[in-house]
């Protein structure tokens, strides 16, 4: 199918944001056809999500698609993210979805349907740098969503448009149910969930597939055993709570998961310390500078002045400040300013 220059596929949840972003890709005389990709088998919320967005795109008189990749999502990323956990890793399954399912598939999709663009709700920018398009972290700072955005491909950033990039989180609401009154009450209506297949705690996902209580023994940096655990997928790097620690006076956390033997290897504070970080490599480009950058481990963090360079298809930052609870299968994200390069996943 001919590609229209004008055409943007909006990926849509239901939520305020990518209903907004809908309202202001018209505005801005786009064509825009939104679609639902259904993930998972969660029914009733799918119910609810594809009422709300068929409400917007029929009040904006839209064209509107379900794309159902459930088999697809469930191969490439939720099958993943049980097996990380038996690997004793903490997953980052946003990141994975992001250049797999909305970036790769979906993009394909907007594709066959004519769409010369693709667009989310995302809170992140385009900026174009020595005639490359990149990723941009938001003007929200608070709300950034860059760094689950480092492993998409370079056709993907080319048709990627991101409405809310330059605007505040706190000032979408309001205009949103301003331009959208079919939204109804602001206050009855809830932001997503980070992790979109998970109710309440990861552990309830891992309990469908895997036995997650099997009771094992903690051990101090020296090898001593010093406790007990409720088994080891229970537990992420940094975690203080649901172990015993014979005689500790003080917090330990957790420092290190050996899931062949079902056992957790504890600390105080300051082992959790560490100035470098290996990663594997999925997205900074072959023909990365080493020097030095800005590097960020894991989505809450704030990004740290880094030595970046590339050895073996290996990532590897050597960080000015030490960072805490560094954890495998979380991603390592290298920043320009506040451009994004690329990054990989930590090992």
């Amino acid at each position: 199918m001919k590609q229209n220059s004008k055409k943007v596929a909006l990926l849509m949840s239901g939520g305020v944001d990518s209903s907004y972003s809908a309202y202001l890709l018209k505005q801005q005389g786009y064509e825009v056809l939104g679609i639902y990709l259904k993930l998972h088998n969660k029914e009733e919320k799918h119910e609810v999500f594809i009422r709300n967005c068929k409400k917007v795109c029929e009040f904006l008189n839209l064209e509107f698609r379900i794309i159902d990749a459930q088999e697809e999502f469930k191969n490439a990323v939720y099958d993943e993210f049980i097996e990380s956990y038996k690997r004793g890793e903490t997953p980052n399954p946003c990141a994975l979805c992001n250049p797999l399912m909305k970036f790769g598939l979906a993009l394909n999709k907007a594709k066959e349907y004519g769409c010369e663009y693709i667009a989310t709700g995302h809170y992140a920018r385009i900026s174009e740098v020595n005639g490359i398009k990149r990723i941009q972290e938001a003007f929200d700072k608070t709300k950034d969503q860059s760094y689950f955005l480092y492993a998409i491909s370079q056709d993907a950033i080319n048709r990627l448009i991101f409405p809310l990039g330059n605007m505040l989180k706190e000032d979408v609401k309001p205009k949103a149910f301003d331009a959208l009154p079919i939204l109804g009450d602001l206050e009855s209506y809830k932001e997503s969930q980070e992790i979109c297949f998970v109710e309440t705690d990861y552990i309830d996902i891992l309990k469908k597939h895997t036995d997650v209580d099997k009771i094992g023994i903690v051990k101090d940096s020296n090898g001593n055993i010093v406790g007990e655990h409720k088994g080891y997928m229970q537990y992420t790097i940094g975690k203080r709570k649901g172990f015993s620690v014979k005689g500790a006076h003080e917090p330990h956390f957790v420092l290190k998961i050996n899931p062949g033997d079902n056992e957790i290897i504890v600390g105080k504070k300051e082992e959790l310390k560490t100035f470098n970080v290996i990663a594997t490599n999925k997205s900074l480009p072959k023909d990365f500078n080493d020097g030095d950058y800005k590097a960020k481990v894991r989505y809450r963090s704030t990004p740290s002045d880094a030595k970046i360079l590339i050895k073996d298809d290996k990532i590897i930052a050597t960080l000015k400040e030490p960072v805490y609870g560094v954890a495998k299968g979380q991603a390592l994200v290298v920043y320009k300013d506040d451009i994004v390069l690329g990054g990989g996943v930590i090992e």
